[in-house]
């Protein structure tokens, strides 16, 4: 069998008489009791990062108004959070390494603390965006997570811990959406970061107090210029997709965007292979069993920036008649200011072209009753029980599935009609799908290398998946841009004169976007069913 090389520095800091390799404060002789409430701990805290995200997503419709002129760009208070995601990530994982992981935990909770209070109270995009930035580093604390449960869990339980990390205890599942709904419609979109600071301001001193700190260390230098090059490399590219469309794909002064992206990314791989600790391990990501798990973490991860964003969107949106007659109201009123006098209704007519056939004018906690719950309750179930299934048969056949799900959901929501009650089925096949797969892809990871590496390594991962959300957001905002909605307005039978709708968009940019991430899970379920590790039931972490 081929092994990953091992870095010897980190193997030999690893392997001292004074401090064994598996010396790392893990829970062996603690009671059940004590072993649950540290895991119960870890997975609260790190509930923040896809309870924010669940929320958020759902609630862009509801957020766009307060920044007029943004359109479909406002994906990017998600793409953002994904992007600095994935460049925060291994950053942290490294420093979590080197400092301690609960203390970079905590650091990471405050961060996310102070992001939250400052969307709460501005009305700037861009200080916004800045807010979203530094609730970005919530997304490392998955990744510390998972290494906290491999360095304190006893072997038996680390990959239930994994799967539970993975998806939850249901507090971001269940109460988010419903959370999330309450707030919106009762108070104002800024009351979510108002109660997701206050939910990490009580969290804080329980982690402090319950969590102990794992031993392990790696003495390493911290590579800022590898994630400055990937988070600009990455962001450039990002922008040429998403405005691709406005600005012209194939002008010069669009393309520059792209081969920019392009050439600090080639950079990013040349600096990682000279230096000596690099932010992502050149010769661990290309190694067959990491390079296949990160690539399908990748691909997968479009369908679900895709799905987040479409269903609470489209869901939210009022159909085709209501916004049509507001149209028309909205014309009758402005004539009658210009001539002072009435005009009666017939003399206005009101086409939207192309139409759309979504929309149901849901409230955001509308939204989470009737769509988003069963989804999370699914997931959250299925991520648990994908983690003991790993620990049966091996995490590769929970994986197998869930990119099935996917690519099967992907395609309904594409070609189904767009109504509430195929949203609502399509969406829990996802969910199972969901739940399956985030708790299969660390168990994989984990699996896949031996111990000094599974931090660097579930960094990787970490910083896969956010991508894949980033890319995914990206190209259905291209697509949503290239399908906007008109308004045909005939007075009196005049011609009829075209009139933008904002935050309306053609069906065909949706299932443009659909069609996409289905073939990009299809891509993923092809990797998945290429693995040759993950057959066997899962270790812990032991298996190299």
């Amino acid at each position: 069998m081929s092994t990953i090389p091992k870095d010897p520095v980190t193997a030999e800091s690893s392997g001292t008489a004074t401090e064994p390799a598996d010396d790392t404060g893990r829970l062996d002789g603690a009671s059940r009791a004590r072993i649950f409430a540290v895991l119960a701990v870890i997975v609260l805290f790190t509930e923040v990062a896809p309870m924010q995200y669940t929320i958020v997503a759902a609630a862009l419709q509801k957020i766009a108004p307060t920044f007029p002129g943004v359109g479909a760009n406002i994906n990017w208070a998600i793409i953002v959070f994904g992007l600095i995601g994935a460049a925060a990530s291994p950053l942290i994982g490294k420093m979590s390494d080197v400092w301690g992981k609960k203390r970079m935990f905590l650091v990471c909770g405050v961060l996310f603390m102070l992001g939250c209070v400052l969307d709460a109270v501005t009305s700037n995009w861009a200080i916004f965006l800045i807010g979203r930035g530094l609730q970005a580093t919530a997304i490392a604390t998955a990744v510390i997570a998972y290494g906290l449960i491999r360095d304190l869990m006893p072997r038996k339980y680390v990959p239930l811990g994994l799967g539970i990390t993975a998806t939850g205890l249901g507090l971001s599942a269940v109460a988010g959406p419903l959370l999330g709904g309450y707030l919106v419609d009762n108070y104002s979109w800024r009351a979510i970061f108002w109660c997701l600071a206050g939910f990490t301001l009580l969290m804080l001193p329980l982690v402090a107090i319950v969590v102990p700190e794992s031993k392990l260390r790696v003495p390493e230098r911290i590579d800022v210029i590898g994630a400055v090059l990937l988070s600009a490399g990455a962001a450039l590219t990002l922008i040429y997709l998403d405005k691709g469309q406005d600005w012209g794909w194939s002008r010069p002064g669009t393309l520059i965007w792209l081969i920019g992206g392009f050439a600090l990314l080639v950079l990013f791989v040349v600096v990682e292979t000279r230096v000596s600790r690099p932010i992502m391990d050149m010769k661990l990501l290309f190694h067959p069993r990491v390079a296949l798990v990160l690539a399908g973490a990748l691909f997968a991860s479009f369908l679900i920036g895709v799905q987040s964003y479409a269903m609470g969107y489209m869901t939210q949106t009022p159909d085709e008649a209501t916004i049509a007659g507001k149209v028309h109201e909205g014309t009758l009123v402005q004539l009658q200011a210009q001539t002072g006098q009435p005009l009666p209704p017939e003399a206005v007519q009101v086409t939207l072209d192309p139409g759309y056939t979504y929309g149901n004018g849901y409230t955001l906690l509308e939204f989470a009753i009737r769509i988003a719950l069963l989804q999370a309750v699914l997931a959250m179930i299925c991520g648990a029980l994908a983690g003991v299934l790993a620990r049966r048969i091996g995490a590769r056949l929970p994986l197998v599935s869930a990119l099935t799900l996917f690519a099967a959901a992907g395609v309904c929501y594409a070609v189904l009609p767009h109504t509430s009650a195929v949203f609502l089925w399509v969406s829990a096949i996802f969910g199972i799908g969901f739940g399956f797969y985030y708790a299969s892809m660390p168990i994989l990871m984990v699996e896949a290398v031996p111990q000094e590496q599974q931090g660097i390594s579930l960094g990787m991962l970490g910083v896969m998946q956010s991508m894949g959300v980033a890319v995914g957001l990206a190209i259905v905002t291209a697509f949503l841009t290239a399908n906007p909605m008109s308004a045909l307005v005939s007075v009196a039978g005049q011609p009829a004169q075209p009139a933008p709708v904002p935050g309306i968009f053609g069906d065909h940019g949706y299932e443009m976007g659909f069609w996409f991430a289905a073939g990009a899970s299809v891509l993923a379920l092809l990797i998945a069913l290429a693995m040759r590790h993950g057959r066997t039931p899962a270790t812990g972490g032991t298996a190299h």
